[in-house]
Parts: C-alpha cells; sequence; structure tokens
C-alpha cells in the first residue's frame, strides 16, 4: 500500500515521541512491503513562534492533500499561564478538527497485566478491562458561540447540537459495538441540558437500526463514578465533545500511565492519529517521555487502512517491551530506558521477528538488543 502521512510534531515532546511513530511505521512499510512517504509540518506554539499562526496555511494544505495525519501534542506554560493570550496553541488543533470535519474522537482503553498494580484502582477492579469511547469531536460547547461582556464580569458559552452532528457518530459508536461485546453506554446530561435530551432522542431512534446491541444510558457524573468503581462494564461508550474529554482523561488512569493511550480523530475524508497524554513540555528533551502511546496511534493508523496484521505486529512488539520492562521512567522508574532506546527496541523487534534475547547491557550501550 502506498500512503501519504503528514507528520506534525507539534510542541513539548511531540517531536521526540513522532519521530519514534514515524520509524516505526517506516520498519512496518520495510516488513511488509509498504511504500510510506513521509512530509512534516508546524503546528501549535512552534508553529506561532514561527508564523505567528497555530496552523499555518501550508500545514492546513499538506493535511487536506495526505492520507493521514500523525499528530504529536500541543500546547506550552507561555500561553497556558497567560490567560490574556489572543493566540493560542490548541487553536490551532480546534480548528484542524473543524477544517478537516474530525467529528469522532475514537479512545481505546485496555490494561496490561504487567502493569495493573500501577493503576491507583484495585487490581480486582481493572483487570481485563477493555473499553473504547467514542466522543463527538466537532460541536458542543467548545465550538458553540462565546462572548464576554465589556466589563469583563461576564462570560458565555453556548452549547449546540444538530441531530445531523449525533446521527454521524452514533452510527460509527454502534457499527464498532457490534464488533465488539454489543454494549453501547450513551452518557449525558438529560435530566438538565436540552442538548443531552437530543442526544438521547436520536441514539434512541438510531438504535433501532442496531437490535443485537444492548444500548444503556447513564448521566455524566455517574458514569465519571461508575469509570471508578467498575470500568469492566463498559464496552463503547458514546458522548458528545466536553463530556468525552473529561471522561477519556479519566479513563487513562486505568491503564497506569497516560503515556501508553492512543486516539483516532476521524471524518468522512480525513483522519488523524495521536497520543492523548499533551506535551509534557517539563519533559521535553529529556529522553524521558513514553514514545508508546504515539506508537500506538501509528497502529490504529494502520488499523484505519484495514492493514490488521501490520498493526497487530506493532501491537505485539509494544506487549513484549512491556512485559520486559523496556520502557520509560514513567513504567519503569528502577532501570527505565530513554525515549529513543524504547523505539530502538520496538524498531528491532519488528524488523527481526523470528528470534530475540534481551541484554540490558547492550541497550544501555545503544546496541542492537536483538540477537
Amino acid at each position: 500500500m502506498k500512503l501519504k502521512i503528514a507528520v506534525l510534531p507539534g510542541d513539548g515532546i511531540g517531536p521526540e515521541i513522532t519521530v519514534q511513530a514515524v520509524k516505526i511505521l517506516k520498519s512496518i512499510a520495510d516488513r511488509f512491503d509498504h511504500d510510506f512517504h513521509f512530509e512534516e509540518a508546524a503546528v501549535g506554539a512552534t508553529a506561532i513562534d514561527q508564523f505567528n499562526n497555530p496552523l499555518p496555511e501550508a500545514t492546513l494544505d499538506l493535511c487536506k492533500e495526505s492520507d493521514a495525519i500523525l499528530f504529536g501534542a500541543i500546547g506550552h506554560p507561555k500561553y497556558d499561564n497567560d490567560p490574556s493570550a489572543k493566540i493560542r496553541p490548541e487553536q490551532g488543533l480546534l480548528r484542524l478538527r473543524k477544517e478537516l470535519g474530525l467529528f469522532a474522537n475514537i479512545r481505546p482503553v485496555t490494561t496490561y497485566s504487567k502493569l495493573i498494580e500501577m493503576s491507583p484502582l484495585r487490581p480486582e477492579r481493572i483487570e481485563g478491562v477493555d473499553m473504547v469511547i467514542y466522543r463527538e469531536l466537532t460541536g458542543g460547547i467548545y465550538f458553540g458561540e462565546k462572548s464576554l461582556n465589556d466589563e469583563g464580569t461576564s462570560a458565555t458559552d453556548v452549547c449546540t447540537y444538530s441531530v445531523m452532528e449525533i446521527e454521524r457518530i452514533a452510527h460509527l459508536a454502534f457499527k464498532a459495538a457490534q464488533k465488539r461485546r454489543k454494549k453501547l453506554t450513551l452518557v449525558d446530561k438529560a435530566n438538565v441540558l436540552e442538548t443531552s435530551r437530543l442526544w438521547r432522542k436520536t441514539v434512541t431512534a438510531i438504535a433501532k437500526q442496531y437490535p443485537d446491541i444492548q444500548l444503556e444510558f447513564l448521566f455524566v457524573d455517574n458514569a465519571a463514578m461508575q469509570m471508578i468503581l467498575n470500568p469492566k462494564q463498559f464496552d463503547v461508550i458514546l458522548t458528545e465533545n466536553l463530556f468525552g474529554d473529561i471522561l477519556s482523561d479519566e479513563a487513562s488512569v486505568i491503564s497506569g500511565s497516560i503515556g501508553l493511550l492512543a486516539s483516532a480523530s476521524v471524518g468522512n475524508k480525513n483522519t488523524l492519529f495521536e497520543p492523548i497524554h499533551g506535551s509534557y513540555p517539563e519533559a521535553a528533551g529529556k529522553g524521558i517521555a513514553n514514545p508508546l502511546a504515539a506508537i500506538l496511534s501509528a497502529a490504529m493508523l494502520l488499523d484505519h487502512f484495514h492493514l490488521t496484521e501490520e498493526a497487530k505486529a506493532i501491537r505485539d512488539a509494544v506487549e513484549i517491551s512491556i512485559k520486559l520492562n523496556i520502557c520509560t521512567q514513567d513504567i519503569n522508574n528502577e532501570y527505565h530506558y530513554s525515549t529513543e532506546k524504547v523505539g530502538d527496541f520496538l524498531d528491532g523487534l519488528i524488523s527481526e521477528v523470528d528470534n530475540y534475547h534481551i541484554n540490558n547491557e547492550n541497550l544501555n550501550l545503544g546496541q542492537m538488543t536483538i540477537i
């Protein structure tokens, strides 16, 4: 397969983890005889510094012309700590989602047996968790009309949704449930919000087209509690933009490290794949950033193009690295490896699949660990 992939490293640790994901995709291309072409562009705080624009037109054009987008991270403290800033890195990502029509964010949440003890939740509550969250991405309060009075003492953010916006992501979520455990949970606040009542009415009507799917409803406050009390009850979660943003980040603690969670943002034509951990600027340049979420995002990219064997090769390599503690310090604090060395290890596993032997001394020296 021939693919053109736009690479947007972004800010903070984005460049460090993205280069590892690209490395792995190149290794996959070599092993499975694909032709992947990568082209890089600026976004976020980096783009503001260079072009005074968090999403330069050249970056947007590249994304529109590409088959997929591999995204790093976005955000910088100098904007986070300045509420008066008119231009912000996050505006670039929001505009990118809007321009490309990326209406559905998909976040799988699974557990690794080796890391269960790292989660703040009790092992018996999280062992075997396997859920996916479908978050609507281009509507709701993030994109609604906003206002601030002249005195700066009163502000308004309008939450708006249409039936069309709800229907298109609902169908994706129902179809995903059909391939999984056939259960879908709609999370809303229908006891208070008119938009949530529209969500519930629309999804209930669509459910008639999927009689094999068990549809349940939870208010968002209860859903947040259930995510901690009994996360194994969830299969596919469907929800609106703001609720999805909060719940998917809450779900990240289940895995033991936010550095393991990948995501896909899809539209009718374009697709974007990114880790959910953010830019983590404090770690930038130190070689301690966990590249696994970015690499697993690359696996989701391959899944999107039905390259299932290739995606499995990445996930198998990640599983091995975790089992053998070839991980960054957020997972292996006692004897950890750098961002680059974790990427090199996975690259070696994918390239040399027949036999391998792990040699910690060689890994520290930066030598090949697959023998």
